[in-house]
């Protein structure tokens, strides 16, 4: 049976990087994933790469639900490790299972039938309508188990055990970017399946990843149980503990999100080959993106931990300590960015069209790859207060703000669609900056949660 890790004691940089280097390796697996898709989706065409991209909005969109469970199981249950009251964390942890396969079952069935008209909604070409249904649909069968295995992620990461889940997504997103040209171009005895293809590898690695999950359970992997939790009464004061504390990421997440369901809206003002070109770029910018992320995580469980065990101070030390790391990664990403974006966006796509808008994109994000990896850092630290109001005060208005900035830069001043990318890289200077001098006034410390 694995050992509840306590992070209260000991070197903070080397902890960090003990949790953090496991979850990096799983989403920087997730970022190799995300540029095979797109890789070999741009063999088809840029049709078929714009339809993975769209329907990346709302698959974005769904996590953001996820993240409720997500936040709320990190914080209570770190905060009771850290207590050391591990019958509260398997009590917290089985109802926030139970809350993850409700609202996967609801958003599951509601997404299978609206696809058409999500697709509509963010004026894709008739083309890519096509190609995108299919696609969602497949992503939305799958949804409860992203709920599951996301939930379950937390629990261990929670218990300083990043491995474990580690492990499981790094094993199924493997198999996701084996199978991927397999049933894309139906090479041997695989069908043929296009854009659907992909979206077929992605569920049957979902799956996957579901069960080592479970096997890792019931191997105790855990040193508190899970099992009984079916049986288990719903408590809605403990899921609405969990869920207060999720909501405002949760929020600031979805607002985040649906600002980018209108800002693809105005990029399909400017054809198929920018939403292409918009895609190359969203999944450049998530390397720094998924590594700022586990850095996060890392920064969420020990902040958790320490202000569990009394020690604000130390939990202070542990959330600087992660931004210093990040700021390095996201310093070599922005002059790759800056100094190399056209040989990298013609990794993606030979056409010359969505390569030249790639390349401006590219090195306008360029400039604000630091700034969102302080962002998505610190956003983690507050939540493992459980201060979560914070991030949400910034994230929400720093969204919101993209759009008007974006029509003004497009069609006032004339900047065209790289007033899109402006509106980006401008809004996550400012969300950073505001973040930065809150977190420091230190407040969150005093979070009961």
């Amino acid at each position: 049976m694995a050992k509840v890790q306590n992070i209260t004691e000991g070197p903070i940089y080397s902890t960090i990087f003990r949790l953090a280097w496991p979850v990096i390796t799983s989403m920087l697996l997730e970022f190799a994933l995300t540029v095979t898709d797109y890789f070999w989706v741009g063999f088809l065409g840029t049709p078929q790469q714009d339809a993975i991209m769209t329907s990346m909005i709302v698959s974005w969109t769904m996590f953001t639900t996820i993240s409720i469970i997500v936040t709320g199981l990190t914080a209570t249950v770190s905060r009771a490790i850290g207590a050391g009251n591990k019958e509260e964390a398997s009590y917290l942890s089985r109802q926030g299972i139970q809350m993850a396969i409700g609202l996967g079952l609801i958003f599951s069935v509601l997404g299978i039938n609206l696809a058409p008209v999500i697709m509509k909604f963010l004026k894709a070409g008739d083309n890519v309508i096509e190609l995108g249904i299919p696609y969602l649909r497949i992503f939305f069968i799958s949804l409860v188990l992203y709920y599951v295995i996301d939930g379950l992620g937390a629990i261990f990461r929670a218990s300083g055990d990043t491995k474990s889940p580690t492990i499981a997504y790094a094993t199924a997103t493997i198999i996701n970017i084996i199978l991927d040209p397999l049933l894309i171009f139906g090479v041997g005895p695989f069908p043929k399946m296009g854009v659907t293809g992909a979206a077929v590898a992605t569920f049957i690695s979902v799956v996957i990843c579901f069960l080592i999950l479970l096997f890792m359970l019931f191997k105790g992997r855990l040193e508190f149980p899970l099992t009984g939790w079916y049986r288990l009464k719903p408590h809605l004061g403990t899921m609405l503990r969990i869920f207060k504390i999720g909501l405002p990421i949760s929020l600031q997440n979805l607002t985040f999100v649906m600002v980018y369901w209108f800002i693809v809206q105005m990029v399909h003002q400017y054809g198929d080959a920018a939403g292409a070109a918009m895609g190359i770029g969203n999944r450049l910018e998530s390397l720094s993106y998924l590594v700022a992320f586990g850095f996060s995580i890392a920064s969420s469980t020990m902040v958790g931990q320490n202000l569990g065990a009394g020690k604000p101070d130390r939990a202070e030390k542990c959330a600087w300590g992660a931004v210093s790391i990040i700021i390095a990664e996201t310093l070599t990403v922005s002059v790759l960015f800056l100094t190399i974006p056209s040989a990298i966006a013609s990794i993606f796509t030979q056409d010359p069209q969505t390569q030249a808008i790639a390349k401006d994109y590219l090195m306008i994000l360029g400039l604000s790859q630091v700034f969102m990896g302080i962002e998505i850092v610190l956003e983690g630290s507050f939540s493992g207060a459980g201060d979560t109001i914070p991030p949400m005060s910034v994230s929400i208005p720093g969204s919101i703000l993209r759009l008007p900035i974006a029509y003004y830069l497009c069609f006032t001043v004339g900047l065209g669609i790289n007033g899109i990318w402006w509106s980006l890289t401008i809004t996550s200077v400012l969300k950073a900056i505001v973040l930065f001098f809150w977190f420091r006034r230190g407040l969150w410390k005093k979070k009961k949660v």
